[in-house]
């Protein structure tokens, strides 16, 4: 009698609690069908209980999610779910999707066999059309960046387009002025006739330049495994080629490999290896250190160079583009180098730092991951 009488204290405690629950409560029998549902639960799907009880759960899930709500059903029973934590629709009274966060828990008897399913139910609708909402805000975004970098990339080519014409007549003026009137100009003369075709040249550079940095930004990314050893090696081999008349000493420390654009990197290396070039002009012979190591999934690349170095109080102006910290006769250029590099490494979810002191060279070190990423390529 007393057991009884205790049993029967300990679920009336239990519907006591479900009707003071905040919370949308419900007990579902093992043929997935409503058997009792608390007020808060009334106030979520906007029925009362005696239209509820004794129906089938799926009659009131989404359709899209009748198929998910049976196979929950199914696993929970089997003990193949222990305990289900989801998200998934069902409809309001009103036709409307209701978004809620689930909690579904067997209850079973002292022989472990099934008895019913106790289901807590919070509406997240607010909280997924919120979602919902920056969603496509963001994917809007996105468009309208995608239009305004198209536009920007055709504003680009088209001027690149213009410009190179007539630089290339001025080059090719100057030229032929300077071959075929050389003997009749006076040193005054030939130094502005030098002048022009130098700042023609650099023109052409700088455009070339853009074209690049507008290029890394938005060309697709097709990911292999790259040897950076290699490439290293190539671009050495062409700044070699380009200035033969000095000597050089470039080492590359073997196998050092990761997961990229072949074409990207290569340009990469081109920007950094350059850069150490241009700045140890003036020492015999020019060295280039390329040595890499492996930190867990990130391979560390530096390139060290025994150039003029820099100061560290304008390190952070390295990567931006068109701020350069030396003057064309110290080996300066367009100012877009190391800001092509940095966006390369950037795409490939990496970074690029430098660290230097006034004529003690320059240390710059690319941090790649070993293995790329899908949602980078």
């Amino acid at each position: 009698m007393s057991n009884t009488t205790g049993q029967e204290t300990g679920v009336d405690r239990f519907r006591l609690a479900m009707a003071a629950s905040g919370v949308g409560m419900a007990i579902v029998d093992l043929n997935g069908h409503w058997v009792e549902v608390n007020p808060a639960f009334e106030r979520m799907f906007g029925y009362k209980a005696d239209e509820v009880v004794g129906r089938p759960t799926v009659a009131f899930t989404h359709p899209d999610d009748i198929s998910l709500t049976q196979s929950y059903l199914r696993g929970l029973i089997d003990g193949s779910i222990p305990v289900l934590d989801a998200q998934k629709r069902y409809l309001h009274r009103s036709g409307e999707t209701l978004w809620a966060h689930i909690n579904i828990a067997v209850m079973r008897n002292d022989e472990g066999a099934p008895l019913y399913l106790l289901v807590q139910l919070r509406d997240i609708s607010a909280q997924r059309a919120a979602e919902l909402a920056l969603e496509t805000r963001a994917d809007a975004e996105h468009a309208a960046r995608d239009v305004s970098n198209r536009q920007l990339q055709l504003f680009a080519d088209a001027v690149s387009h213009d410009l190179r014409a007539p630089l290339r007549s001025i080059e090719s003026f100057s030229a032929l002025l300077a071959d075929r009137a050389g003997d009749r100009l006076d040193d005054t003369d030939r130094d502005y006739l030098a002048r022009i075709r130098a700042a023609a040249s650099r023109m052409s550079s700088l455009l070339s330049a853009l074209n690049d940095l507008s290029y890394v930004t938005r060309t697709e990314l097709k990911a292999s495994i790259v040897d950076l050893s290699l490439l290293a090696d190539w671009v050495g081999a062409e700044l070699q080629d380009a200035d033969p008349q000095r000597r050089a000493e470039i080492r590359v420390q073997p196998d050092l490999q990761v997961e990229g654009d072949e074409r990207l990197l290569k340009l990469l290396l081109v920007q950094l290896m350059d850069n150490a070039w241009k700045f140890s002009r003036e020492r015999e012979p020019i060295r280039i250190d390329v040595s890499g190591r492996r930190d867990g999934d990130t391979l560390q690349v530096q390139i060290r160079d025994e150039g003029i170095g820099f100061d560290m109080r304008y390190a952070h102006k390295l990567f931006e583009p068109f701020q350069r910290l030396h003057g064309p006769d110290q080996g300066g250029g367009h100012g877009l180098g190391l800001a092509i590099a940095r966006r390369i490494a950037e795409r490939h979810r990496g970074c690029v730092r430098a660290e230097s002191q006034p004529e003690a060279g320059a240390i710059f070190t690319l941090e790649l991951p070993v293995s790329a990423a899908e949602e980078s390529f």
